[in-house]
């Protein structure tokens, strides 16, 4: 199977195991987890263009396990993560770490939130390696192995 296919596939898998948990997920730490996550996907390269920071945040309103939340609120949480690592992406980093770790405490929070972050980085098409690496920096700060998701 090319490389492409598995990535869809695996985007795929995610999404469909996190739609089957989404009653689980509305604490306030998955909340603000998951939204540091996608921030870190969208700025992984060290830059994100408007038209990265549009998708990312349409990914965020449709997505069905995040509709447990207010839309304006998630962007909101987004945009200021987003902020925080165009400003200064190594010193926004070490915050926006901070912001992911809070679901650390929940194994299965934390395993949503990294499985919205393959979500994410593989909903382009291409799940490259500067994405691949922040999710599996976030796998470290959530206290779970990588390769459990394959990373």
């Amino acid at each position: 199977m090319a490389l492409w296919d598995r990535l869809k596939e695996s985007a795929s898998t995610m999404q469909t195991q996190l739609i089957a948990k989404k009653n689980d997920l509305k604490s306030g730490a998955f909340r603000d987890s998951s939204m540091a996550m996608c921030a870190l996907v969208a700025a992984a390269d060290g830059t994100v263009d408007p038209s990265e920071r549009q998708r990312v945040a349409q990914l965020i309103a449709t997505n069905e396990v995040l509709q447990n939340f207010p839309v304006d609120d998630l962007r909101r949480r987004f945009e200021e993560n987003l902020d925080k690592l165009t400003a200064d992406f190594d010193f926004g980093k070490v915050s926006v770490m901070q912001e992911l770790a809070k679901a650390k405490k929940k194994p299965a929070e934390a395993r949503a939130v990294v499985q919205i972050g393959i979500v994410i980085g593989g909903a382009d098409g291409d799940f490259d390696r500067d994405e691949q690496a922040v999710v599996r920096e976030a796998c470290y700060a959530l206290d779970l192995p990588p390769h459990e998701f394959d990373l």
